[in-house]
């Protein structure tokens, strides 16, 4: 049994399947000798939904991996150059891929049979975003094993593509005033931005615990209608099992009255023999009286 082999089926499955296919690859390894491998399979996690789709999409588009990855690099590169042309037209790339792309992680999840909610919709696109800007973040979306929505808080601040956009030329070095007043400004934008970071990062926290609630609550709904159906099932087969129950017991009754039946008509049959031979006994006496 291969680790990459297991972890790749899991992953492959709807989030309510994974914990019982996981669960069994692990017994499976136990049973064949490799607890190492049981263990490192057995602390693999569920995914999430959005986690899930985006999983999908690298598995059933694996030909926009490359274009996405591209484009970070490009992004990336352009951010680092402050290259503003570049940037615009990557950034409008960037709105095109990730509306497409996210798109149809949406429509392959449903076409699997778990379409995801507007929320989980919203993290597939976090995740991509992520993957733009972070190469650690597009190696872990590009293995197809994300275990919950990658946060787009590390990418592309808005403050920053802004500030490339709007960059002006290079002109001398601002008097003192003007750089106190710079370094001021830049030490707000730098705690907003890590106020919109931890922000972010609670809000997608509380849409990984909300999805995670949602998720429960649809395999508690599974589970209800598997034992509702189970219940059914016993009750038919317990009627069943009466019915067969009464039928033996006619049954039974049934034969007992053959067999006395067949009891009394084999006294019938030695008592008519005995009269029989009785009989013939006499006629042979009164021929012989009466040759």
């Amino acid at each position: 049994m291969d680790f990459d082999a297991v972890a790749d089926e899991l992953y492959g499955l709807r989030p309510e399947h994974f914990t019982t296919a996981r669960d069994r690859h692990a017994a499976a390894a136990r049973k064949a000798g490799d607890r190492a491998l049981a263990e490192k399979i057995g602390k693999l996690r569920r995914p999430s939904l959005s986690a899930w789709a985006s999983n999908l999409l690298v598995r059933e588009q694996p030909d926009q991996v490359e274009p996405l990855l591209n484009l970070g690099e490009g992004l990336r590169q352009a951010h680092h150059d402050l290259d503003g042309a570049q940037l615009r037209e990557l950034i409008r790339q960037q709105r095109v891929l990730i509306s497409t792309l996210s798109r149809q992680a949406g429509q392959l999840a449903a076409q699997a049979g778990r379409p995801i909610t507007p929320d989980a919709q919203r993290e597939v696109e976090s995740t991509l975003q992520a993957v733009l800007a972070d190469p650690d973040a597009a190696r872990q979306w590009a293995a197809g094993r994300l275990v919950r929505p990658l946060d787009a808080a590390v990418g592309f601040p808005a403050v920053a593509q802004d500030a490339v956009r709007r960059a002006p030329a290079v002109s001398a070095a601002p008097p003192p005033a003007t750089r106190r007043k710079s370094a001021a400004d830049e030490t707000r934008r730098e705690r907003l931005a890590k106020a919109r970071e931890e922000a972010e990062s609670a809000t997608a926290e509380l849409r990984a615990a909300e999805e995670e609630a949602q998720t429960a609550a649809h395999d508690a709904e599974d589970a209800k209608k598997q034992a509702d159906q189970l219940r059914q099932r016993v009750s038919g087969l317990a009627e069943e099992l009466e019915r067969a129950e009464e039928e033996h017991r006619q049954a039974v009754a049934a034969e007992r009255q053959a067999r006395e039946r067949a009891r009394f008509v084999d006294r019938r049959v030695t008592e008519t023999r005995r009269r029989a031979k009785s009989a013939a006994a006499r006629v042979e006496r009164l021929t012989a009286d009466n040759p």
